[in-house]
């Protein structure tokens, strides 16, 4: 299809702006947010009081996003916010590769007007480590004494924030910039709503015993998707007639928290934890306080929480087109 026959076609189109999907991502975040609402808006007031309270050349270096944005990794990284959105491009780690993939499509007569990325990018990255306090809460949700929480969290915070400052940041957002395509990501956003679907499903489902409780999460597609790629839903700890007990999903605030949480969990009365992913240390410290975990799949819950998102898109008029191990499904009601 040529250009001009493309553009025509479009011309009848619903879209959004770049600031409407932006405001949608912050918005939907805070309503699925483990937290309550009334918590998160107070961060927030905690944020303007204290710009407020800057001096002028610190106002200057302050992310104003932060005054109505509570999540670091979560940002608009390229583009102007009243730019008009028919069809986005979007996956789970959109980096230069993915950025000229969008070129292609434009190029081909498929105009990409967004890409949207799951895991951070540019200045999100670098944020991560700020929406890791949501663990905090999250933990005392689960039965830690909040003033434990903060003290585990601390150092884990901090070990995240150094990891974080030697890496190339702005790779594909450079790329974006110089081919003029916009770009934000959708990160701890798009994690409280697989948190908050996925704790809901397990809550109403009850299951008993670890393999009813893999039998549930299967039964959500992207997570059967996932086991056709050898990457669905596994035992980690525990085995199938095991007993799950009190069951935390474990999905959101950034990253990995404290290796030191498992003992407090444990001691919380939780039984088994449904998480995204575990690094080893983590693991043998889980098994160490005999935690069950079960790995729900990375990519899938990943996918499970940016679907949940993008269906709001798509009820807007607004075409997606995924990549990048983004397991697509649209739930249509």
């Amino acid at each position: 299809m040529r250009a001009k026959e493309y553009d025509s076609l479009r011309q009848g189109a619903k879209y959004l702006k770049l600031k409407e999907i932006y405001d949608l991502a912050v918005r939907i975040g805070i309503e699925n947010d483990p937290r309550s609402k009334e918590a998160v808006l107070k961060l927030l007031e905690k944020e303007r009081k204290g710009f407020e309270e800057l001096k002028e050349d610190e106002k200057k270096e302050f992310d104003q996003d932060r005054l109505f944005n509570p999540y670091g990794d979560t940002r608009l990284l390229y583009g102007e916010p009243d730019h008009e959105v028919k069809r986005v491009i979007s996956g789970i780690d959109m980096e230069t590769g993915e950025v000229l993939l969008a070129e292609m499509f434009s190029r081909r007569g498929r105009q990409v007007d967004l890409i949207i990325a799951h895991h951070p990018e540019g200045k999100a990255m670098a944020a991560l480590y700020q929406v890791m306090k949501l663990q905090e809460d999250v933990l005392a949700e689960f039965g830690v004494p909040i003033n434990v929480a903060e003290g585990i969290m601390a150092s884990r915070i901090n070990e995240v924030k150094r990891a974080l400052m030697p890496l190339n940041h702005n790779r594909a957002v450079d790329a974006a910039r110089i081919l003029g395509i916009p770009l934000m990501c959708v990160h701890t956003a798009a994690d409280n709503l697989v948190q908050n679907y996925m704790q809901k499903m397990i809550d109403k489902e009850k299951p008993e015993t670890l393999g009813e409780l893999v039998k549930a999460i299967k039964a959500v597609p992207e997570y059967a998707e996932a086991v056709k790629y050898n990457a669905g839903p596994a035992i980690v700890i525990g085995n199938k007639e095991k007993r799950a007990g009190k069951i935390m999903v474990d999905m959101t605030g950034g990253t990995s928290g404290s290796e030191d949480a498992y003992a407090k969990l444990s001691v919380a009365g939780v039984g088994t934890l449904v998480v995204m992913h575990i690094g080893e240390k983590h693991r043998k410290e889980a098994e160490k306080n005999h935690i069950n975990v079960i790995i729900a799949g990375h990519m899938a819950s990943d996918s499970l929480g940016m679907n949940l998102f993008l269906d709001e898109l798509v009820r807007e008029g607004v075409e997606v087109i995924p990549c990048s191990g983004l397991i697509r499904y649209n739930r249509k009601e």
